[in-house]
This record gives structure tokens, sequence and C-alpha cells, in this order.
């Protein structure tokens, strides 16, 4: 099913409005570091809202990831929504990873955590689901030895065209440096509907790429496009991720922009 481009604007409208405190051009907090108002937890195997173990809090106005009250991760990979749907407008975070990873957690998740753009909607994820549908800005740590870039891209149900390519593959390396320990990195985001997107780390553009899109191959990706009028994607939710690394985040950031 097609929607015309008018109705399809008319959508966009109404669906993706900033919220009443994101004033044009200027930088509004998301988080107000006194508790998670604005936030929706979603973690795999619980319902929406029901935030497990206390995995999301507020310790000492950071806004934290923990795992002290689990026995074993077993792949309960978590998400937090932000309330609005955003369409054109930069997101900055400051985040660190800190202590061990829970016992339990797959060997990539070391150190792994992300921010999820033009993502679906929580309600429309399946109880057992992973991850949302939605463009995966990857933030990694080093492990004090290896290269390992950070903000690079991953797309659960989604494919972006880089050089006028459709990449079908999952993850894509960004051209960061490497970011060891628990010192805190600045992360930005811009995103310009479904004209481009641009990972930043301190000020510098690491990796940029167009057309996000629902991967038809995927079939709650699919369902997604047959429901909301074809594959291409324009905006949606935020959230942030839990995915068996403490990680904490001292800011978190949204300006939003013009068309």
């Amino acid at each position: 099913m097609k929607l015309s481009h008018t109705l399809l604007a008319l959508t966009l409208a109404i669906c993706l409005h900033p919220s009443a405190s994101a004033e044009e051009g200027k930088w509004v907090s998301l988080f107000n570091g006194k508790n998670l108002d604005g936030w929706t937890p979603k973690i795999k195997g619980y319902e929406l809202g029901e935030n497990y173990a206390n995995t999301f809090r507020v310790v000492d106005g950071l806004m934290t990831v923990s795992y002290d009250g689990y026995d074993k991760f077993d792949r309960k990979f978590g998400h937090i929504f932000y309330k609005d749907k955003f369409s054109n407008y930069r997101f900055r975070v400051e985040y660190r990873f800190t202590g061990d990873q829970c016992p339990g957690g797959e060997g990539w998740a070391l150190r792994n955590s992300g921010v999820m753009v033009h993502g679906e909607d929580p309600k429309e994820m399946g109880k057992n689901q992973d991850f949302p549908t939605s463009i995966e800005v990857q933030i990694l740590g080093g492990d004090g030895d290896h290269k390992r870039t950070t903000s690079n891209l991953c797309t659960p149900g989604t494919n972006v065209v880089m050089k006028d390519k459709l990449i079908k593959k999952h993850c894509i390396s960004s051209s960061s440096e490497t970011y060891h320990g628990e010192q805190w990195v600045t992360a930005e985001i811009e995103v310009r509907g479904n004209e481009v997107i641009k990972h930043i780390i301190d000020g510098k553009t690491v990796l940029e790429y167009t057309k996000p899109q629902l991967d038809e191959r995927d079939e709650h990706a699919k369902e997604l496009a047959e429901k909301h009028g074809g594959l291409m994607l324009s905006g949606g939710t935020i959230s942030l991720q839990s995915e068996s690394h403490p990680i904490q985040l001292r800011k978190v950031e949204l300006m939003v922009l013009d068309k």
C-alpha cells in the first residue's frame, strides 16, 4: 500500500512533531538529571515500561545502565525510548563505559552500546524482539589493547545507501579513533529525514550515508513498511541501548533543525 505524497507529508507533520520543549536551532536536554521522566524502557522478554532489575536508572545525576540486579544477562537486550519522534535534528550524548560486563553477555557486546534513530514505535515491538527496527549508531569502547572504532553503523531491519549503492551489510565501521578506559566521549548524530545521516565524534564526521530505509528481507520490517506506506524512513523514535556492559551518560541533548 502506498500513501500519496500529500497524505505522507501530513502524516509526518502529525507524527514527527518535536517536543514542546525542543526549540529549533537550540540544544535542549532530554534528560533532567533527576529521573527518567520522558523515557520508557523496553527490555526483551518484558512488557513495555517494565524496567527489569532497575536496568535503567539515575545515579549521581547520570543516566546509568546497570546490571547489578542480574544473575546472568541471557540476551535481555534493552532499550529506553524518548517520548517524542523526530525527523530533522542533531542528537548529542556524552558517555563512558564503566566496570565489567554482565556475566553471560555476548562477546561482541563488551563495551558496546548504541543510539537508535529513525526507530519504530516501541508499542509495535514484539515482547521477545531483540532490537527495534531502526538505524543504530553503535557506541564502542576499546579493550585497552586493540583498535576499535566507535560511532559505527548497524542496521537492525534496515538498509542505507552509501556512494549510490544500497548497503545490505549489517554493520559498517567508522573512521573514528579508539577510546580506551573510562574516559568521557562526545558523540553527535546529524539526521536529515530521508536525505542524510552523519556520525560525528569530537566534531569530526566519521561516517555518512543516505536514504535510510526498511529492509524488505526482514519480516517485521516488511510489515512496518506495509503499515506505514513504504520502505523509506524519514523520522522516528530515539532510544538508548542496554547490551550487557554498564554505561553512563551525563548529557543527552537534541537540537531540532529546519527542513
